[in-house]
């Protein structure tokens, strides 16, 4: 427990320590994006690699006390491959938010932005960061099937299921953002509360999810409205990507499907628009944000924005409480 909550302060002063200087290199660097709910549409820098650093920092600083002072060398294994997982995954999403292989567009009000990736490209950034899981035969292969019951799927789970896990919890995390403090505020109440139930049933994972929700307390405080740093994609793979490796490594396949059920409800929203749809609202002169396509929902912050006239502090806060009714029902059901 000290060497978790030792490692959860290294996580959270990190970011407090390293982002006002990345901030200001990332932005001198071109790594920016449009902060589209304001008025003027103002460029900030895309700087989910700060929270990368914290939890890498966390998660190094625990393997270190495990295996120094307590001599539990076996914990680093899976350890050292998620932080392999998390380092791949910061790779492809700071690609993507490098704009590599970008076009350039003119948008309504003048400004010339950078489009980056096609979407069928994005699975493919994420596809190798499942690869550290696989070679460790990460996760039990056997898993509680509804309606069939306890199916074990060998061979088939390291070299299919974990692939498709990492890419579809990334991507689909990706889906659903835009706001300043969404991504990082759903992600603090997805994974406090997966990091509770790992905790609570002595599973490894608990540090996992735990680093990263103070990690992404530390990069709230600059990605709340009104921002100073935006998520991009780096910080939604990232977060995708750890979900899908924290519940891997601690057999919490059920419990993860639960508590991210918001992301699939989306991916299935977004299917509806062939995953053309935009989660991005119109910005009213009162300074509320109107549905972009009326009625029709393809995002679950359409559904929001049809519920009243709301500013974006107000529609993060709904999305985040959405998030919190299915972060509680694991304790709630089993």
């Amino acid at each position: 427990m000290i060497a978790l909550i030792f490692s959860s302060i290294i996580s959270f002063l990190t970011i407090i320590a390293i982002a006002p200087y990345l901030i200001k290199i990332l932005y001198a660097a071109g790594i920016v994006g449009l902060d589209l709910h304001k008025k003027n549409k103002p460029r900030l820098p895309a700087g989910g690699v700060v929270v990368a650093f914290g939890v890498l920092a966390g998660l190094l600083s625990y393997v270190g006390i495990q295996t120094f002072i307590y001599g539990a060398e076996h914990i680093s294994i899976p350890l050292l491959a998620v932080i392999s997982t998390i380092l791949i995954v910061t790779f492809g999403g700071l690609l993507d938010d490098l704009n590599v292989k970008s076009k350039i567009i003119k948008t309504k009000d003048g400004k010339n932005i950078k489009v980056g990736f096609p979407q069928w490209v994005k699975p493919l950034l994420t596809l190798p960061a499942a690869i550290p899981l696989m070679v460790i035969a990460a996760g039990e292969t056997t898993m509680s099937v509804p309606l069939i019951g306890s199916v074990s799927f060998g061979i088939f789970y390291p070299l299919v299921l974990i692939p498709i896990g990492v890419v579809g919890a990334s991507n689909m995390v990706n889906l659903l953002g835009g706001f300043n403090g969404v991504e990082a505020g759903m992600g603090i109440v997805y994974c406090l509360s997966l990091g509770i139930y790992a905790l609570l049933h002595g599973s490894i994972a608990s540090v996992i999810f735990l680093v990263s929700t103070a990690a992404l307390f530390a990069f709230l405080r600059y990605n709340w409205f009104p921002a100073k740093i935006l998520p991009g994609d780096t910080l939604t793979y990232l977060l995708g990507s750890m979900v899908a490796a924290g519940v891997i490594i601690g057999n919490m396949e059920k419990i993860g499907v639960i508590v991210m059920m918001p992301f699939f409800i989306e991916a299935f929203l977004k299917l509806r628009s062939k995953f053309k749809a935009t989660c991005i609202g119109k910005l009213r002169p009162d300074k509320t944000i109107e549905a972009p396509y009326g009625k029709k929902i393809y995002s679950l912050t359409h559904v929001v924005m049809n519920l009243g006239r709301f500013t974006e502090t107000q529609i993060t806060i709904i999305l985040i409480f959405i998030q919190f009714c299915f972060a509680i029902i694991p304790f709630v059901v089993f």
